[in-house]
């Protein structure tokens, strides 16, 4: 009897340790602890207010693997049934500016479009309030929020995901958890995965928008994102600006429009591509 469960507490602390370590070792949770980077904080200004009225999204709620609801913001389309692209905010927080966002994609590409809210909520207007939501994402419920917008596309619907800074590294990561239903994957100057097991089973091409100057997302870390990839044959385009981090995002003072417009255009195309009807294999 004792050598038993002597044997459970071991297993049950052995699947903690697991846990744990998957956890710390995540590249969405690296990139989380930059909320403790005074320095990184710092670089982010305020964003510009806005006022956005919706003309065709709206907000809505769905139901998640964990029992709880998720919010997102919903701009959907007939025409472009079992055809979705999931978008995911900056650290910002789900706020007009992505909702903004949302609406232009949908508008310039007929597809439904749902952004995530992985804050449940929270939307910060100043750099300490963003590193305090941030901060406190816990990674099974973001990840529960992403299985509900995966399932929001159907059993045999097609994905492609997009997001911004914190939002970049989520959008790897909802790529990576689609498995074959993701046909596409967007990330502007987010973390990349760093672990090649996980990138070996990604199936997707990615896009990846990334800033020379960018401290944080470095071309270090880009260089050996790039070259991860490669040794496991995946698909990366990647796409270098001489500008700072952040500079796709109109709201943000150090916003590069020369540099966010092409970037945009490339984004377009991408998706635009993923989503086309598969050409028949030619048979002899």
């Amino acid at each position: 009897m004792k050598k038993s469960l002597l044997l459970i507490a071991v297993l049950f602390n052995v699947h903690l340790q697991a846990q744990h370590s998957c956890c710390s070792k995540s590249s969405s949770a690296t990139f989380a602890s930059l909320s403790n980077d005074k320095s990184f904080v710092a670089s982010h200004l305020s964003p510009e207010p806005l006022e956005f009225t919706p003309t065709v999204g709206k907000m809505a709620n769905i139901k998640c693997p964990d029992g709880k609801e998720a919010r997102v913001f919903e701009v959907k389309s007939g025409q472009s049934q079992g055809k979705v692209i999931l978008m995911f905010h900056e650290w910002w927080g789900l706020n007009d500016y992505i909702k903004r966002e949302a609406e232009k994609l949908h508008l310039e590409t007929g597809f439904t479009v749902l952004a995530l809210d992985l804050y449940d909520g929270n939307i910060a207007t100043n750099p300490e309030q963003a590193a305090k939501f941030m901060n406190a994402v816990v990674e099974e419920r973001a990840r529960a929020i992403i299985s509900a917008g995966i399932d929001y596309s159907g059993k045999f619907g097609k994905l492609q995901t997009i997001g911004w800074c914190f939002g970049g590294g989520w959008s790897m990561q909802a790529a990576l958890m689609a498995g074959p239903q993701c046909v596409g994957c967007v990330m502007y100057y987010g973390m990349p995965e760093t672990d090649k097991d996980k990138l070996s089973k990604l199936q997707s091409p990615v896009l990846g928008f990334f800033a020379k100057k960018d401290q944080w997302i470095s071309p270090e870390v880009v260089n050996k994102f790039d070259a991860q990839m490669k040794e496991v044959n995946k698909s990366l385009t990647v796409v270098n600006y001489d500008v700072d981090h952040g500079f796709a995002n109109p709201s943000n003072p150090k916003y590069n429009k020369v540099a966010g417009d092409d970037a945009h255009a490339k984004a377009l195309e991408f998706i635009k591509k993923n989503f086309e009807m598969p050409k028949p294999a030619i048979t002899k």
